[in-house]
């Protein structure tokens, strides 16, 4: 006898194979290649591999590039919240691969992680209280990529380097497992996020005053010193912070956007993590994972060597605090570097200096041929 589905249980029934194929859909759409993370069969083989792993349970995406396989890894932490690295990483790091192995990671929240992972477009509350993203749960996943990458490239240890925002994460990589790092350099180091919020404020409007920058002094009175509750107030303070920077640093290097990110989904979702990141990192009430951030309370021993580069007119993450912070480590071995002519975001000169640091340390352990 033949059966029939009744016209309700066709209607479950396609509902089922519509949600199935869905599902089907986002398992593929962005594929998890992690596999292809492999050198050839000679150990000078190089790498070059931009793709999506599992990490913490989602796809996030890794690029790692490099010229020898049998040269030492680096993987670099980036900062914002929200702004990937590997965005720019073949024009910022040329030449890198020549002497390293560079791994650029998008953390959870940012770049094309946040485009396989969230809905792109507008960011709303819903959003944000539905998203968990916190600063313990990016460094276990910084750690995991770390284990994944030495794993894959038979390294037992690597190089690890974070800026700005990324540096706090990296800090923390460091201190909770030493053993899967040689060293750590911090670029642009951000310490207390109180601390350096309320200096910056309060160097900026100074120097607004002394420039007579009347359009600045009132903007930045307007909003009144830090602590804020306002997210909106942080980019006011930015925005004149760079014209400053801008002015008082040599030229940044000359970006090129990889072509991964030069589509209208992967544009749209680098701007959609931006603005989802940073207000998670602020909080909507001046209640953020920012204000959690107290380095020099909870971070001063070390068991490996550490390494701060900061620019001399950095306004953001400024050097007396930094240099604060460093006096206060205990680590095997610790060097503090000026930049002049630099700020915030690295210049050609920072650059230059990061990549001799790292080549300098490596020496000491033996490790490359500088």
């Amino acid at each position: 006898m033949k059966r029939y589905l009744s016209k309700n249980n066709r209607v479950l029934f396609i509902g089922i194979l519509i949600i199935a194929a869905g599902i089907v859909y986002g398992l593929f759409a962005f594929p998890i290649v992690g596999e292809q993370i492999v050198c050839g069969e000679h150990g000078n083989d190089g790498i070059d591999f931009k793709g999506y792993v599992t990490i913490g349970g989602i796809p996030q995406w890794v690029t790692v590039k490099g010229n020898d396989c049998s040269n030492p890894v680096v993987l670099m932490v980036h900062g914002g919240p929200g702004n990937p690295s590997s965005l720019y990483s073949d024009s910022q790091y040329i030449g890198w691969e020549d002497d390293f192995i560079l791994v650029h990671w998008d953390q959870r929240g940012s770049g094309k992680t946040f485009e396989a992972n969230q809905e792109i477009g507008e960011v709303t509350e819903e959003m944000l209280n539905a998203t968990e993203l916190s600063i313990d749960l990016l460094v276990k996943d910084g750690l995991e990529v770390a284990n994944l990458i030495s794993r894959k490239l038979k390294k037992e240890r690597i190089v690890l380097t974070g800026t700005s925002w990324g540096s706090v994460i990296a800090v923390k990589m460091a201190a909770r497992s030493p053993e899967k790092f040689y060293f750590y350099v911090g670029v642009s180091q951000l310490v207390n996020y109180d601390r350096n919020l309320a200096d910056s404020y309060h160097s900026v409007l100074s120097i607004a005053k002394e420039k007579g920058d009347q359009a600045a002094v009132s903007q930045l009175e307007e909003i009144g010193e830090p602590p804020w509750t306002n997210p909106r107030n942080f980019g006011v303070m930015r925005r004149i912070i760079s014209t400053y920077e801008n002015a008082a640093s040599d030229a940044l290097p000359e970006l090129k956007r990889g072509s991964e990110y030069d589509t209208y989904e992967a544009r749209t979702a680098y701007a959609t993590g931006e603005e989802f990141s940073f207000v998670k990192f602020v909080g909507l009430q001046g209640d953020g994972m920012a204000q959690t951030i107290e380095l020099d309370v909870n971070h001063t021993e070390f068991e490996i060597p550490i390494i701060f580069i900061q620019g001399e007119s950095d306004l953001l993450t400024m050097p007396h605090i930094t240099l604060a912070y460093f006096d206060a480590i205990s680590a095997p071995e610790k060097e503090y570097v000026l930049v002049e002519r630099s700020a915030h975001n690295p210049t050609k000169n920072m650059l230059a200096r990061q990549k001799e640091i790292i080549l300098k340390y490596l020496a000491n352990s033996g490790i490359g041929n500088p």
